[in-house]
């Protein structure tokens, strides 16, 4: 006969397999971004990939479970920062800078700007205060005449989309040369 184990004893093993996965993805996503093998994770956290689907239901739930510990808090920050800039010039560039800054050391924003994983809602919710905050940069910017005629909200979507898709999927660039590039992103907006 095998003597079963009392129920709390396995609550423990399970609070610890979380939390166990919980930091492993924090640290797999952060390194690698939120498309990183499961395997990887699960490899990290000391435990097997079903633990993973069977604790948080796959990853989306665990997206959705790290997704503030990985990335919400940094871009979220970088958006706050950037509304304290008093003039429109310097926080259209500050943001830009800042924005791709972020995209360069934290894969995971590519993934939330990319929106990889749709079915995530933290994710997308990320994406519309974004996309909200490019819009009041846009109106500010034409309103203080910093911005080249006809440059729009959805221009700034798309300059960080296609940053993150060449970062993603096209090799980094040297810091200096990602650097030297983010000024010409800013020369060709910018007057």
């Amino acid at each position: 006969m095998i003597d079963a184990q009392p129920s709390s004893v396995l609550r423990a093993d399970a609070r610890r397999n979380v939390e166990q996965i919980r930091a492993a993805a924090v640290t797999v996503f952060r390194e690698k971004g939120f498309s990183s093998p499961l395997e990887d994770v699960a490899e990290a956290a000391h435990v097997s990939k079903a633990t993973i689907f069977n604790r948080f239901g796959g990853r989306i739930g665990l997206i959705d479970a790290v997704i503030d510990d990985v990335v919400a808090a940094e871009l979220l920050g970088v958006i706050d920062s950037q509304r304290s800039v008093p003039d429109v010039r310097n926080r259209i560039c500050s943001y830009v800078g800042a924005i791709r800054d972020l995209q360069y050391r934290l894969p995971a924003v590519n993934d939330v700007l990319l929106q990889e994983f749709p079915d995530s809602e933290p994710l997308m919710a990320l994406c519309r205060v974004g996309g909200d905050f490019h819009a009041d940069l846009v109106a500010e910017g034409h309103i203080a005449g910093v911005l080249v005629q006809g440059f729009l909200p959805q221009d700034f979507q798309a300059l960080t989309i296609d940053n993150a898709l060449a970062l993603k999927h096209g090799g980094r660039p040297s810091r200096a040369d990602y650097d030297r590039r983010t000024g010409f992103v800013l020369g060709g907006i910018c007057r």
